[in-house]
């Protein structure tokens, strides 16, 4: 796999280079629906395309939890609706460091869906602009790429059923807050704690305090051990950006369980835990 990342500078040379990236702009606010496609033509990365979490990166919320994988054939219609083939390269983006549907995208187009060249905008919007890149103003939400007829592999064991995570002897690591982690505070699901044997790893200490991910060598020293890891979070979309800590500190990556938390509440035979 390649180095996942790149900065703001690389990708304004990326974009008059001979490859330009498909640009995708994340942007999303959980209990928002319509904010992402609202931000986008407010103002956007030139040339970039709205990928909506809720319609595009999830299937519909259920028994799945509240943001399921898609089903495959759904996410194909995505990548070609977008016109993304394996021979360009792709960059996502958000405004939240890529805690939020960046990373997930980045792992929806990369681990499940097998795209070979796909990075996530180190720093986001904000870096961006930081380094002196302009915004669009305008432009047709509707507007779309020729498509393309790409149909993605979708590797098996980028990702685990619940049926398997209890069962799994591997490590689990919880990408919320340490105080929902702990069943202190739980703003959105109805049950508060975590997985049983859990650790907490809060997606946020994967970042720098300018929302940039910390240097590989620092991630590797701080993110958990163990064979074949597990990462979740409430829902599915924070645990992506634990995946794509592992692949910035060049660590073997874990396997998502994308129900999360909002999917292993929903059987109250499940187990729960509190605390540390």
């Amino acid at each position: 796999m390649i180095y996942p990342l790149i900065s703001a500078t690389g990708l304004a040379d990326a974009l008059e280079g001979p490859r330009p990236p498909r640009v995708l702009d994340c942007r999303a606010r959980l209990g928002e629906p319509d904010a992402g496609r609202r931000l986008w033509w407010e103002a956007h990365l030139p040339g970039s395309y709205h990928l909506d979490l809720d319609g595009d990166l999830a299937g519909p919320p259920g028994q799945g939890g509240r943001h399921p994988l898609p089903a495959q054939a759904a996410f194909t219609a995505v990548v070609q609706r977008l016109g993304i083939t394996p021979e360009q390269p792709v960059v996502v983006y958000d405004d939240m460091g890529g805690q939020l549907a960046a990373a997930r995208a980045w792992w929806m187009l990369a681990c499940w869906a097998g795209h070979p060249e796909v990075r996530v905008l180190d720093g986001g919007l904000k870096a961006w602009l930081a380094a002196g890149g302009e915004l669009q103003e305008d432009g047709d939400p509707e507007a779309l790429p020729p498509p393309s007829d790409w149909q993605p592999a979708y590797p098996d064991r980028s990702h685990i059923p619940v049926e398997e995570v209890l069962a799994d002897s591997a490590i689990k690591i919880d990408a919320r807050s340490r105080e929902r982690f702990r069943g202190e505070s739980e703003p959105i699901d109805p049950v508060a704690g975590h997985i049983p044997d859990a650790v907490c790893r809060p997606s946020a200490d994967n970042l720098a305090a300018d929302d940039h991910f910390k240097p590989a060598e620092e991630l590797a020293n701080e993110l958990p051990e163990g064979e074949s890891p597990i990462a979740y979070c409430g829902s599915g979309v924070t645990a992506c950006h634990t995946i794509l800590a592992y692949a910035v500190a060049g660590r073997p990556l874990p396997r998502l369980y994308a129900g999360s938390w909002s999917e292993w509440i929903r059987d109250p035979d499940r187990p729960v835990a509190t605390g540390d």
